[in-house]
């Protein structure tokens, strides 16, 4: 398939969010990559941001239909994004990581909730604060990188309040910028993904001990 030389976004100031959710990537891993695949006028920019263990969609509108299924280094996606004409240029391909090739369905969508916005935005912040608060009590000798990996797993993976959703979704969504106040807040499952989305975008997580034989199709709706 020969990609389309640019696409251009239908929403005023869309190219220009796009950028500022990639350049967050880049701020976490420099080598980063991202999955983008178009059919009609949706584009979903997948990703899958380092210290996390989430997958993060950015959906976006287009001003013509296109058809793509392409991986790219989120470097090279971000050079070729031009805010002021509202287009980005398609990067040439490189080797996906194998997250890559297994993402969530586009449809099948169960909504589990609708959440209120402070409550999730707080939950994050308590854990935040606990992190610091317990890593810095650390004694300087045991304050390895081991024992803090140790630690933010044993605190990320407990879930949000009420729900199944492993707080590091809710902590990716309010660091990838998902989560406005003024965003409503959907919890939704398909199979044996969980999902936190806002308008914005979505953080996905595959349920504990679920396997892996799953569609590589793009998350909609």
């Amino acid at each position: 398939m020969t990609p389309p030389q640019g696409l251009d976004f239908a929403v005023p100031g869309e190219a220009g969010d796009l950028a500022a959710f990639l350049g967050r990537q880049l701020r976490w891993d420099r080598t980063a990559a991202a999955r983008i695949r178009a059919e009609g006028e949706v584009i979903a920019v997948f990703t899958r941001p380092a210290r996390f263990g989430v997958l993060a969609v950015r959906p976006c509108r287009l001003l013509r239909p296109a058809t793509l299924d392409i991986t790219v280094a989120v470097g090279a996606l971000l050079e070729a994004i031009d805010d002021e004409r509202g287009i980005v240029a398609v990067p040439e391909p490189v080797t996906g990581p194998s997250w890559a090739g297994v993402l969530p369905p586009r449809g099948g969508w169960r909504a589990l909730a609708e959440l209120e916005h402070a409550p999730v935005r707080d939950a994050v912040a308590a854990v935040v604060a606990e992190f610091r608060a317990r890593s810095e009590s650390l004694p300087e000798g045991e304050r390895t990188r081991a024992a803090l990996e140790a630690l933010a797993e044993e605190i990320w993976s407990r879930t949000l309040p009420g729900t199944a959703l492993p707080l590091r979704a809710a902590h990716a969504a309010h660091a990838l910028g998902f989560l406005p106040a003024s965003a409503p807040v959907k919890l939704l499952t398909g199979g044996p993904w969980l999902r936190l989305a806002t308008p914005l975008g979505s953080t996905v997580v595959r349920r504990a001990g679920s396997p892996t034989g799953l569609a590589v199709t793009p998350l909609k709706g």
